[in-house]
């Protein structure tokens, strides 16, 4: 059983424009395997040296660029590791409007407010606006 201080980030059906900011972040620390299997991270590099979280504000919500397009999210955790090659990497642990979890890299979103009015739209257009109230 998970305490208190260790509540899921998340829990189960997403969240929308409005309740994006009850997501609990990872900060802190660099996650582990443990902390991705209680659903406390979104991901645990173990093949990387120096892991280092960022020191960003987070819960954050983002406007991921995937192979998909133009994606919402909320960044929950944020980590910089070093590769074998010695290249830095900042990588963030994202939650999607449906509740699931994805990972990108820093350079491949841009932060936004969450008044943004692209990144609230594309938060409606992925959960679906069932009866078209906010709140």
């Amino acid at each position: 059983m998970i305490d208190d201080a260790e509540e899921p980030l998340f829990e189960e059906g997403g969240y929308d424009v409005e309740d994006w900011s009850r997501l609990k972040p990872f900060t802190g620390a660099v996650a582990t395997l443990e902390d991705v299997q209680a659903k406390r991270a979104i991901f645990a590099l173990d093949d990387t040296e120096n892991g280092r979280p960022i020191d960003m504000a987070l819960p954050q919500p983002v406007i991921w660029w995937s192979d998909d397009g133009e994606e919402a999210a909320v960044a929950v955790q944020a980590e910089a590791h070093e590769t074998e090659e010695g290249e830095t990497m900042e990588v963030l642990g994202l939650v999607m409007p449906d509740g699931g979890g994805a990972v990108a890299l820093l350079e491949d979103v841009d932060l936004v407010d969450d008044s943004d009015p692209v990144w609230r739209e594309l938060v409606t257009a992925a959960i679906g606006d069932e009866d078209g109230e906010e709140g």
